[in-house]
């Protein structure tokens, strides 16, 4: 059974640090798609980066690109978010996904993925 168990949000200010972490396990790792989503208050979920476990490709939202940074352990089968100068409207249920086709093309988009985390919460005052 796949598990996927996301931790290290919190509360922080704007401009401020914090790095997610995602663990996965009972799911063929290598060569796989994990993604970031997130879906802050009275909003649609978002798409926010994903990564290709195969070669560590990745891929970010336009509202991200620069701040925050996607990358893998692959030896832990753990996958990180580093976010960086963390503004208010970052504020939301951060969830991770793992899809099941394997391939390089890794979307940000959540239909794809088949098996999510059940999400750490960051809240960024301003």
């Amino acid at each position: 059974q796949v598990h996927l168990v996301e931790s290290g949000g919190g509360s922080v200010q704007a401009g401020g640090s914090l790095r997610l972490s995602c663990a996965v396990s009972g799911y063929t790792y290598s060569s796989k798609c994990i993604a970031w989503f997130r879906q802050g208050p009275g909003k649609e979920r978002e798409g926010v980066a994903s990564i290709y476990t195969g070669g560590g490709s990745t891929n970010y939202a336009d509202s991200v690109k620069g701040r925050f940074t996607i990358s893998q352990d692959n030896a832990q089968n753990t996958v990180y978010l580093q976010m960086n100068s963390l503004k208010p409207e970052d504020t939301a249920m951060y969830y991770c996904a793992a899809r099941q086709l394997g391939g390089s093309w890794c979307p940000t988009y959540g239909y794809h993925y088949n098996y999510w985390g059940q999400g750490t919460q960051v809240t960024v005052s301003s």
